[in-house]
């Protein structure tokens, strides 16, 4: 027999921390699979872990910040955006990453998205797209699809929901993509990405919530919706995708768009330098 081999550390040990383990993450959420994504891209990044920082909010995907081995900030509610511009404004050398959920980015923290994007602050945002407020038991948000069930919409929200790569897009982000947890390679990779790229960067990373989303909506569990993302992802090569393409409705059969929206070279904010005069 071949001998049994016992590896003491996992490559990822460096940047998760693994005494924090099990995570509180229901069965079948998609965010663990992102952080994984996002902590496979800080190795393969060469960029010194002493210079990554994470900052996130409130809510299920908030929780990413602490099981980083990195400098970690657990914001208050819809302001990791503001106060990741202020690390980077202050130590410009700084890798910062914004990691959080579509309720706190999107819904209390979305003037400081567009803003951030406006202004082309030199942060990297991954936004985990759920649908709904996770961790407060299934709420309605500012991304659940037109005529999708919630807690506080029992007959279907009425409401359209933000299509999030065309509004950062309009916004002025130098990157924007959306994928899904099933497009692990290329979540990683285009994390990575922009880690080489300056100016505002939006990833959107579609995952399942099958506790909070699945159970309003007749999806049985987490792979039921990934098996959903499998079937309807379609690749769009060039960006050139009208807006109502993009809108997502899981209820129907109709295509989910991933890939890169948007990928130019504006040069990112710099703050003015008051004139001193002798």
């Amino acid at each position: 027999m071949s001998p049994v081999i016992v590896v003491d550390q996992h490559p990822l040990d460096k940047v998760i921390r693994s005494e924090r383990m099990p995570h509180i993450w229901c069965p079948g959420c998609g965010i663990g699979i992102a952080m994984r994504c996002y902590a496979q891209a800080i190795l393969d990044s060469g960029i010194p872990l002493e210079k990554h920082v994470i900052v996130s909010g409130i809510g299920c995907t908030g929780r990413v910040a602490g099981y980083m081995k990195l400098d970690s900030y657990h914001t208050t509610h819809g302001r990791a955006i503001p106060f990741a511009i202020g690390l980077k404004l202050a130590n410009p050398s700084l890798m910062v990453t914004v990691f959080s959920g579509d309720g706190d980015l999107v819904s209390i923290g979305g003037n400081h998205l567009i803003h951030a994007a406006r202004r082309n602050m030199d942060i990297k945002v991954v936004c985990i797209n759920n649908f709904n407020y996770g961790m407060t038991g299934g709420q309605a948000g500012p991304t659940t699809p037109k005529g999708a069930r919630a807690t506080t919409a029992p007959y279907g929200n009425p409401e359209l929901p933000f299509n999030l790569p065309y509004l950062m897009a309009a916004a002025g982000a130098n990157f924007v993509s959306r994928w899904t947890t099933i497009h692990i390679r290329q979540v990683k990779d285009d994390i990575g990405y922009v880690f080489q790229r300056r100016g505002f960067a939006f990833l959107e990373v579609l995952a399942p919530c099958p506790v909070g989303f699945g159970k309003s909506n007749n999806i049985e569990d987490g792979l039921e919706e990934m098996m959903l993302y499998r079937q309807r992802s379609v690749l769009v090569r060039d960006g050139d995708v009208r807006a109502d393409e993009l809108v997502i409705d899981l209820r129907e059969n109709v295509p989910i768009y991933v890939g890169r929206f948007v990928d130019r070279d504006r040069p990112p904010y710099q703050p003015m330098q008051a004139e001193v005069r002798s």
